[in-house]
């Protein structure tokens, strides 16, 4: 008996204490997980399989990643050959084809106004050298006064010190309060129920909530700021979608004060919204984009920064064999993730899963609204294959009530959901069928008839 199939075989306190206790969870409940384990076994297209054998409807790519589906033959065996040929080569001083390769294609995917690509491992270190090439950016060119950033309120940009600081969930920036990026100010965000409950798409209200960046460089002085950085939908705080007309208002007031504008496209980016880029579907174009997650459909830990023409070439001065830029990451563009993604981009295109993604939102909006009406349901909220569903806080215990509905999604009705507050989110990979679809929205709603 292997060991997953011996920890589904033993009793839940056995697994925390013979099994588990060695691994220290991220983002989860460790006593509760410990004791009542969510294990995954295998993989396969739209599902998950338990050590058992149950299969688990995704209704999340995982964690907003797994675009293309999972296992992908594909992508497997471009792996296993990039594995076989050239395991590991350093991107210091050194290069190999399959990242220029990749770069080629990734900026011809993007169009204008981007030029380059700068590759890292993951979504929280994209976001971290996307401030220090907006930082290093105005510094070259001679502006090195701008130090601040702006986020918002509400943001997710990943875990390292800077995206925190940027970020505005407050759990995630509590227990380092004292330890984060000094120059940073955050716009409110635009989440309101009064005004946008049961929108569909963007809300028609909320643009004006941009003109607060108005106010913030007015304080700080806008000399001062190097750039802004959102998420174009908000995700990991529960799709937040972006009012009618806010992006182009930041826009207009970046470019007018000479400062960047970054977008954070971890999670729209790669056919999540029904467009390669979350910023093609929108309309608005950032000065720089950052994505991972979906790069390669999460096989191999990959993320990187697109930049717009003309900031990598500010960069560009001194001697020539003088380092432009003193950052990267020993992993940076590794040859089984660049692989991986250059199949994943293949099977996207070959499967034309970005337009499908775009033709299926009209359907997935209706089958999530037919929700309206439902036990503790609040809103219901949705872009592209992006979805979210907020329920009612239970007295005393907020979050408790998305909490138990992921619990019973899991155990009872052999379906993946996140959750986040009371917010359930689901964004289903993009090789979703419309009976998937029905079968997502069905086991949601006999879990939330189920749940106090």
């Amino acid at each position: 008996m292997n060991d997953i199939a011996r920890m589904g075989a033993l009793a839940p306190q056995d697994q925390a204490d013979e099994s588990m206790s060695a691994f220290w969870m991220p983002f989860t409940a460790n006593r509760q997980f410990k004791a009542q384990p969510r294990l995954l076994a295998r993989a396969e297209g739209m599902h998950y399989y338990t050590p058992e054998g149950r299969a688990i409807l995704d209704g999340t790519a995982g964690l907003w990643c797994v675009n293309a589906g999972h296992c992908r033959k594909p992508i497997i065996e471009a792996i296993r050959h990039a594995a076989s040929e050239l395991d590991y080569a350093p991107s210091f001083q050194m290069g190999h084809p399959s990242a220029f390769e990749l770069s080629r294609r990734l900026i011809e995917l993007a169009g204008p106004p981007f030029a380059q690509v700068f590759y890292t491992n993951s979504g929280s270190e994209a976001v971290d050298s996307a401030l220090k090439i907006a930082l290093g950016y105005h510094r070259v060119r001679g502006e090195a006064q701008r130090t601040r950033i702006i986020g918002r309120e509400r943001g997710y940009h990943g875990v390292g010190f800077g995206g925190m600081s940027v970020g505005g969930i407050a759990a995630n920036r509590k227990a380092f309060s004292g330890a984060l990026l000094p120059a940073v100010d955050h716009l409110p965000h635009t989440h309101n129920l009064e005004h946008n409950a049961f929108s569909r798409g963007q809300p028609a209200w909320g643009a004006h909530l941009a003109d607060e960046l108005e106010r913030i460089l007015a304080l700080h002085d806008p000399s001062t700021v190097a750039a802004v950085i959102v998420e174009p939908v908000a995700g990991s705080t529960g799709v937040l979608v972006p009012p009618v007309g806010y992006l182009e208002r930041l826009r207009e007031i970046t470019s007018r004060h000479g400062i960047l504008l970054i977008f954070d496209e971890v999670i729209t980016a790669f056919g999540r919204i029904g467009k390669p880029f979350g910023f093609q579907k929108l309309g608005v174009a950032p000065d720089l984009m950052t994505v991972a997650k979906g790069i390669n459909s999460a096989t191999v830990p990959m993320g990187a920064v697109f930049a717009r023409k003309g900031i990598y070439e500010a960069f560009m001065n001194g001697p020539q064999n003088s380092i432009e830029f003193f950052h990267g990451y020993t992993y940076s563009a590794h040859p089984l993730a660049c692989a991986s993604a250059l199949a994943a981009l293949d099977i996207y295109r070959d499967e034309g899963l970005f337009e499908r993604a775009g033709d299926l939102a009209g359907y997935w909006e209706d089958a999530l609204h037919a929700l309206r009406g439902s036990r503790h349901v609040i809103d219901i909220r949705n872009i592209g294959l992006m979805g979210a569903v907020e329920l009612a806080p239970r007295p005393g215990a907020p979050g408790a009530r998305a909490f138990g509905a992921h619990i019973k999604a899991f155990f009872e009705h052999d379906l993946m959901i996140r959750f986040t507050g009371d917010i359930i989110a689901m964004s289903p990979p993009l090789i979703v069928e419309k009976s998937q679809i029905d079968q997502i929205v069905e086991r949601l709603e006999r879990v939330l008839q189920a749940i106090d």
